[in-house]
């Protein structure tokens, strides 16, 4: 695995196409940051689907219900828009309308997407396994979806 500069703000995956390694970015986007990791931390991603996959955009995971309609149960984010471009490799989180609307849904930008910035919180970079991400099944909706086995912040993995 790559060598990890800080755990407490790193996320490993284990999806069904293989390990997924996300470098967190407080500075960028604090709360959302603290977010996802109580949720990870409580094993809400564990078994989600990557419901909307878009080829040359993105892979979008983090609906319970799988089908982009839904969140946790801990209210919605106020928006931490910053200047960080969506590029390949980007973590940034799914909103609907409302720029105050994130909660639990995320993408992993496949290439470019300078559309989105600062109009989207990023809060993270895959540092290792994006190849994976390119191995996730596409469509809007995915039949038979990747799904993330498990999610777990790095500091909390035993050594």
């Amino acid at each position: 695995m790559a060598d990890i500069k800080d755990p407490e703000n790193t996320l490993v995956l284990e999806t069904t196409k293989g390990t997924v390694v996300i470098e967190m970015r407080p500075d960028l986007a604090p709360g959302h940051v603290d977010h996802i990791k109580k949720l990870a931390r409580e094993g809400f991603y564990d078994g989600i689907v990557f419901h909307r996959v878009i080829d040359g955009f993105m892979a979008q995971t983090g609906c319970p219900h799988g089908t982009g309609t839904g969140g946790s149960s801990y209210p919605n984010l106020k928006a931490e828009f910053n200047a960080e471009p969506h590029v390949r490799g980007t973590a940034s989180m799914a909103r609907a309308q409302n720029p105050n609307s994130a909660n639990s849904q995320f993408f992993i930008c496949f290439d470019d997407a300078g559309f989105l910035d600062r109009q989207y919180t990023v809060w993270g970079k895959v540092i290792e396994g994006m190849e994976n991400v390119d191995k996730i099944k596409r469509g809007e909706p995915v039949r038979d979806p990747d799904k993330i086995i498990s999610m777990k912040v790095a500091a909390d993995i035993a050594a």
